[in-house]
């Protein structure tokens, strides 16, 4: 408890009002990175489907491309197809919450004529093989890039939760008590301040 004065209870007052103002800019915030939670959510679950379905058409693609051009010829070729792929990583910022972002050097689906190979003289099953691993490979790198995403915002979300919560419960409740009791002792001592100053004044009035 601190010194029970008029100057602290304008202080406790003042801070308790910066408190209240510091809950609003944090409830503000966590709705804002709940929007864009939800925002990216959306995405990253349909990312997470794309791969399932695009690698269920590129094994199926695979084995048919085997049985047409014998696995000799499919492992040469994606010898063939081998590329540097490089990918940067950056850091964006949403609401002052850093985390990472993928950017890709090059596309990962490439155009027929770039992959090293003519694709005129292998079977349609091969090429279309190619394309959806390529596919495969893209999916993958947005996965990660929304993950990434999403595991930053839900950490931020659960910090900011627990520090309103911390302040709505237990600095709020304290200071109004601190100022509570403050007020009560200024009452009490102006009264007990009155009541001396009229008998003090009962007292002259019997003297004169």
């Amino acid at each position: 408890m601190i010194h029970p004065t008029r100057t602290n209870l304008l202080l406790l007052k003042e801070k308790s009002r910066s408190v209240l103002n510091s809950i609003g800019i944090l409830k503000a915030r966590k709705q804002a990175l709940i929007k864009e939670f939800m925002a990216t959510t959306l995405p990253f679950l349909r990312s997470r489907e794309d791969i399932r379905t695009t690698y269920g058409k590129a094994l199926l693609k695979r084995a048919l491309a085997m049985g047409h051009e014998g696995r000799d010829t499919v492992e040469s070729i994606v010898v063939a197809t081998e590329r540097e792929f490089g990918i940067d990583v950056a850091e964006k910022s949403i609401w002052g919450l850093r985390y990472k972002d993928i950017a890709f050097h090059d596309a990962p689906v490439r155009d027929a004529d770039k992959r090293g190979y003519d694709e005129l003289s292998v079977t349609p099953h091969l090429e279309a093989g190619v394309t959806l691993f390529e596919k495969l490979l893209e999916a993958m790198l947005e996965i990660a890039k929304y993950e990434s995403k999403l595991k930053r915002l839900s950490q931020e979300i659960l910090r900011t939760t627990r520090r309103i919560k911390v302040l709505e419960e237990m600095v709020v409740p304290s200071l109004r008590l601190q100022i509570r009791t403050i007020n009560q002792y200024i009452g009490e001592r102006e009264r007990e301040s009155f009541y001396r100053l009229k008998r003090v004044k009962t007292m002259l009035q019997k003297k004169g």
